[in-house]
């Protein structure tokens, strides 16, 4: 029973205001004194030595560092002309152009805060001026600059694999569909909003002669290939097999290095923000991990996952009620916690009865990923809110952004369902590709 006492500590604790860190590591510390008293020392170097040793987290700080070359190198200013080009005609063509250039970046990147605020301050001025709803900048800039949760490569996948006892690979693999789906969803309700409120897009009259056919094109490609050659480095690379998750993240941060530097960014100054927000980023992400690693190490040493087997043992409840409770509990952890929260304290408990109750574990972990999508949107928390309030001019208001956040989450809540309804969305093209490896 103890082990069951350790989540209303940790919660307290982080409600009263204490880092999730720290609140992870006090009641991880205090209850293992209590149960194991001085060998929960030999415990936590155990644990300690485990994630310092998991090579595959060696990918983390190259992808951030990737995210935070790209973020400063030019590709993003000329990827939005070239998607505009071809978007501005449609129904809220500025805010479906923008959603395109997020998919494109987040694929480049799988960094969501880098990819959030380089959308963010290229599109918002130009919405502004064509007098678009606040709402619907403010929901188009924060669901499409949260997609890198989705959209391969992500950061996220790379914390979450090791945790779920999942292949990176695979995951990644299994996220293009669900991804691409939710991305689909996006654009049709963007357009159909559009159609039918004149306020909320008017249609943009042009005052300059359109290109021909050809240039388009041109700019097109010449905009385009940056970024899928970041794609196919990274993303490529680990779908065929010919590279770890680790060796993609390396390719990938040598090439947004390599493509700084030609677009003519990079200088010295350049280089140290990089390495500077690389370090704090991944210095978080790796602390959190520790913290998280010894607390469920605890909770499953006191015997907490004996008790919540027996527990759910008794509900007699079915497989499927039993996933649509963990998709809750994790849903509702997301109005309060941040997402590398949500994953350590949650999927090591989830794991083990999603896969005796014969669950395709990769099924079940891109339900997850739609989930922790949905807490970028869902206040307090709500990350892509802030990340917005931070490059958003100040007509756009706090009440806005939420009501504009809130069709979005209905989307991300149908993706989610689409998925449950149809396994194969998440678990089909990993599958396929087994073949390749």
């Amino acid at each position: 029973m103890t082990g069951l006492l350790m989540f209303p500590a940790l919660f307290a604790l982080i409600f009263s205001g204490f880092p999730v860190a720290f609140a992870l590591l006090s009641v991880a510390f205090g209850f293992g004194m209590y149960t194991f008293g001085d060998a929960v020392f030999f415990q936590f170097t155990q644990k300690i030595e485990e994630v310092a040793s998991n090579f595959v987290l060696a990918a983390v700080p190259l992808f951030v560092f990737m995210g935070a070359m790209l973020e400063r190198s030019g590709i993003a200013e000329q990827l939005f002309s070239a998607i505009h080009l071809w978007t501005k005609r449609l129904p809220g063509g500025l805010a479906v152009g923008t959603v395109i250039m997020c998919i494109i970046f987040a694929a480049s990147t799988g960094v969501i805060g880098a990819t959030e605020t380089v959308v963010g301050l290229l599109a918002i001025p130009a919405m502004m001026k064509h007098r678009y709803s606040h709402s619907l900048i403010s929901g188009t800039i924060c669901a499409g600059g949260s997609l890198g949760t989705i959209i391969p490569p992500s950061v996220v996948v790379v914390v979450l694999g090791p945790v779920a006892d999942v292949s990176i690979g695979d995951l990644m693999v299994g996220m293009i569909f669900p991804g691409l789906i939710l991305s689909a969803l996006y654009i049709v309700y963007i357009i159909a909003v559009c159609i039918v409120s004149k306020t909320a897009a008017p249609r943009i009259v042009e005052t300059e002669p359109e290109p021909p056919f050809l240039e388009k094109v041109a700019i097109t490609v010449k905009a385009l290939v940056p970024p899928l050659f970041m794609i196919f480095a990274v993303l490529g690379s680990i779908m065929f097999g010919w590279a770890a998750p680790t060796e993609a993240a390396g390719l990938g941060a040598a090439g947004a290095f390599i493509l700084t530097v030609l677009y003519g960014k990079f200088s010295l100054e350049t280089f140290k923000e990089a390495l500077v927000k690389t370090i704090i980023v991944t210095s978080m992400i790796m602390f959190i991990l520790m913290a998280g690693s010894l607390f469920t190490g605890v909770f499953v040493g006191s015997g907490g996952m004996s008790i919540m087997r027996e527990s759910l043992g008794a509900l007699s409840v079915s497989p499927g009620v039993l996933i649509a409770i963990f998709l809750a509990l994790v849903f509702v952890a997301g109005f309060f916690l941040e997402w590398i929260s949500i994953l350590l304290i949650f999927v090591p408990i989830f794991m083990p009865f999603v896969r005796d109750a014969g669950f395709d574990p990769v099924w079940f972990s891109m339900l997850i990923l739609i989930m922790i999508q949905t807490s970028y949107l869902t206040p307090p928390m709500a990350p892509a809110i802030f990340y917005l309030r931070g490059v958003a001019p100040p007509e756009i208001t706090l009440r806005q952004m939420y009501l504009g956040v809130v069709p979005f989450i209905i989307i991300q809540v149908v993706t989610l369902l689409i998925v449950v309804a149809f396994p194969e969305t998440a678990t089909w093209l990993p599958n396929q590709l087994l073949g390749f490896r």
